[in-house]
């Protein structure tokens, strides 16, 4: 088996230098094909870009409006501070130069990938994995956006290789004190690219924790690594948790859930009511986005949405009025939470279990077409039978990646630290359950978890597994 152990990973860079070179540029020309044919400039980009453009040009963390530049705090500084200094390089508004940082980002990232398979499996999975994250066309659509998600991406497969040789260290008896400074380093840069970035922290302190309990020898040491590490992750929230005191005298450390200004109106009413229903993202393209500021057609509601008779009619009222004005204000944001306490009411495992349920299964199953100019409903082949069958083929793709890593959870060989990915990928899984608008994208940042898994179960393919060998090898 001593073919197979972990050995450096610039020792298996230049053992397998033509492998990596390959897949290095087929993963290079696969973004650039999405960056000549499918480049996207969202909403939320166009957030980013306008927080970047006055913090250079006004000294202003802020977005214009039409009196002027307006201090804001919906986005955490982390993005904007990259475009900002993409800006500085490359021109301001220059996105194509952003895209092609983010391409070169990622593609770096899939050698942290490959690096936390070698070390958790070994050079062969180490190898496997690079070449699923080199080809992984979902985080590689991604990158032609100016979005998050790409930097986020990376940071957590820093993290988490960081902390693996943490722990490892551990194993061998030592403290790795410079792999968990990079860690807290990753995570904070997470958390202030999004502020779900925590929850990486949070899988990383319970692990903690139940070593303690686990070692006791290590508790000492276990201790004081976890104040480093949370020390600084969180150490670049001070000063923004300051500012945001000083300039709107309100105490945020993160940023709003609904990302608003504290002059806006939230209608929770109406988004709590959309969770009593929603489990789809066709439904938050349609329905979602669209409130305020533009039609609903109430038609597209899925069943789901009534109950009954009397409150179909009651639905349709509101939106009869909500469509006079395509605003939703103290009043009929009242009328949507009163709908919604008695829709929860009558069905609270509904609200609180099944629905969540299948939100988070319609982010991890659903065709990942969003970036692509495809039909939502995939599934209605009789209106556009040319994109159905393209975003089957996507949705068969992304099955692919997602049943590879749970055969690698179920039949293995099992990487060493499963249960810190999988803490990781549960507590995210279950917070997106929580959230009104269902986006595949949220569940991207746990990619660098679902690429090891894939490349453990596909490194035992043709391989016999030793009498009385563990899984973890």
């Amino acid at each position: 088996m001593g073919s197979t152990q972990p050995r450096t990973f610039t020792g298996m860079l230049r053992e397998s230098r033509r492998f990596f070179l390959f897949f290095s540029v087929a993963g290079l020309a696969l973004r650039l094909l999405f960056y000549f044919r499918f480049p996207h400039i969202t909403g939320d980009s166009l957030i980013y870009g306008d927080i970047a453009k006055n913090w250079l040009d006004h000294g202003v963390y802020g977005l214009t409006h039409a009196e002027g530049v307006l201090p804001t705090w919906i986005r955490l500084p982390g993005y904007p501070a990259f475009l900002a200094l993409s800006f500085v390089l490359f021109g301001h508004e220059h996105y194509h130069a952003v895209l092609l940082l983010q391409i070169v980002i990622d593609l770096i990232g899939c050698y942290f990938v490959a690096d936390l398979a070698r070390r958790t499996l070994s050079n062969r999975a180490g190898k496997i994995a690079f070449a699923l994250a080199a080809l992984c066309p979902f985080t590689a659509n991604y990158t032609v956006a100016p979005l998050a998600e790409t930097l986020s991406i990376f940071f957590t497969a820093v993290a988490l290789d960081s902390a693996v040789i943490g722990f490892m260290g551990f194993d061998a008896g030592r403290v790795r004190w410079r792999a968990w400074v990079w860690c807290g380093v990753a995570l904070a840069v997470g958390i202030l690219l999004r502020p779900d970035g925590g929850i990486l922290l949070v899988a990383i302190g319970i692990f903690m924790l139940w070593r303690m309990w686990q070692v006791p020898g290590e508790r000492k040491q276990l201790f004081w690594v976890g104040i480093l590490v949370s020390a600084i992750s969180v150490a670049p929230l001070v000063p923004w948790t300051i500012r945001n005191w000083r300039v709107f005298h309100q105490f945020e450390p993160l940023a709003p859930r609904y990302a608003s200004d504290p002059d806006e109106f939230v209608p929770s009413g109406f988004d709590k009511w959309v969770r009593t229903w929603t489990a789809d993202y066709a439904s938050t393209e349609e329905i979602y986005w669209q409130v305020p500021g533009a039609d609903v057609d109430v038609s597209l509601l899925p069943s789901r949405a009534c109950d009954n008779e009397q409150e179909c009619a009651e639905t349709q009222a509101i939106f009869d009025d909500y469509a006079k004005s395509h605003f939703v204000g103290p009043e009929l944001n009242a009328r949507f939470e009163r709908l919604a306490n008695a829709r929860i009411g009558r069905h609270p495992l509904r609200y609180y279990l099944w629905l969540p349920i299948l939100r988070i299964t319609d982010m991890w199953l659903r065709p990942r077409t969003e970036m692509l100019p495809l039909n939502s409903r995939w599934w209605e082949f009789a209106d556009d039978t040319q994109d159905c069958v393209i975003a089957t083929i996507w949705g068969i793709i992304n099955l692919s990646f997602v049943l590879a890593a749970v055969m690698g959870v179920v039949k293995g060989p099992r990487p060493r630290y499963l249960a810190l990915m999988m803490l990781f990928v549960v507590l995210r899984s279950a917070f997106l359950g929580t959230l009104e608008n269902p986006e595949p994208r949220y569940t991207l940042e746990c990619y660098p978890v679902v690429l090891v898994l894939g490349a453990a179960w596909m490194s035992g393919w043709g391989k016999r597994p030793l009498a009385g060998r563990s899984p973890n090898g």
